[in-house]
């Protein structure tokens, strides 16, 4: 049984359950009152794509994207609930349905670990076609595994979102309780005042002046756009944004999110 809320005695409530503080407080007798703990299924979709594989400080996107699905993960089991998961990074994407078992949260972790080992050759390789593992194929995936009333997480940095994106995330959010994580680098933000740069491409080391005005203006009208596209995207869909930067450490990011009690509402 799970505490629900206090309320004023009536007649007929078990007098075991009486808050004799509240009582004490209010000078009139009030009572707990319990709720059967149910499972709940808990789907954690973790991005491992390509353009996570970045940062200028702290961890890796990629990095971060990982710690987060596995801290959720053993906060769901530890919390009774079923853990799930769909994990992607670009050319391949699994999918693991929600049960209640140990195994399944070291299996799914097991899965981020080896997708995390992809050989950087093969992360530049672009995806066949019948192998595409974006964020939208995971949403897709996530919509047929997902039971109603599951408490989903995306974890992602968002960067390659589409028009189909909103609908995907809607249609979840319309039967289950969705949360966007972001993962971001303080690069993708603002650039540095000054200095020349070198940003890994499929061709090889592309330099940039950050010192140039038409550039800076460029960039800042980029970062502008999307962060508009994104902040929409959430609002229609009507799922709850919250954003983990890779300097910032997972954990105490997830307790401000969820509570000091860690608890997956």
């Amino acid at each position: 049984m799970a505490f629900a809320e206090v309320r004023q005695y009536q007649p007929g409530d078990d007098i075991r359950s009486i808050d004799w503080r509240v009582t004490a407080r209010r000078q009139s007798p009030h009572t707990k009152l319990y709720e059967e703990e149910r499972e709940r299924p808990v789907l954690l979709l973790c991005d491992l794509g390509p353009s996570l594989f970045f940062a200028s400080t702290g961890a890796y996107k990629q990095v971060r994207s990982a710690q987060l699905v596995g801290i959720l993960a053993w906060l769901a089991l530890w919390s009774g609930d079923q853990v799930g998961g769909i994990v992607f990074n670009g050319r391949e994407l699994t999918v693991q349905r929600p049960a209640r078992r140990k195994k399944s949260v070291l299996r799914l972790l097991d899965t981020i670990a080896r997708q995390q080992r992809v050989a950087r050759e093969e992360q530049d390789l672009p995806p066949a076609k019948d192998t595409v593992a974006d964020l939208d194929t995971a949403l897709q995936e996530a919509r047929r595994v997902a039971h109603t009333g599951s408490r989903i997480f995306v974890v992602s940095d968002f960067l390659n979102i589409t028009p189909d994106t909103s609908r995907l995330l809607g249609s979840l959010a319309r039967h289950n309780t969705v949360s966007a994580l972001r993962v971001i680098d303080p690069l993708e933000l603002k650039l540095p005042d000054s200095g020349r740069f070198a940003i890994a491409g499929e061709d090889g080391p592309v330099w940039f002046d950050s010192s140039n005005p038409r550039f800076q203006q460029a960039y800042a009208q980029r970062v502008r756009q999307h962060t508009a596209a994104l902040t929409e995207c959430f609002r229609t869909a009507g799922v709850q944004p919250a954003s983990v930067m890779t300097g910032d450490q997972p954990a105490l990011v997830l307790q401000t999110l969820l509570g000091p009690r860690g608890h997956i509402g």
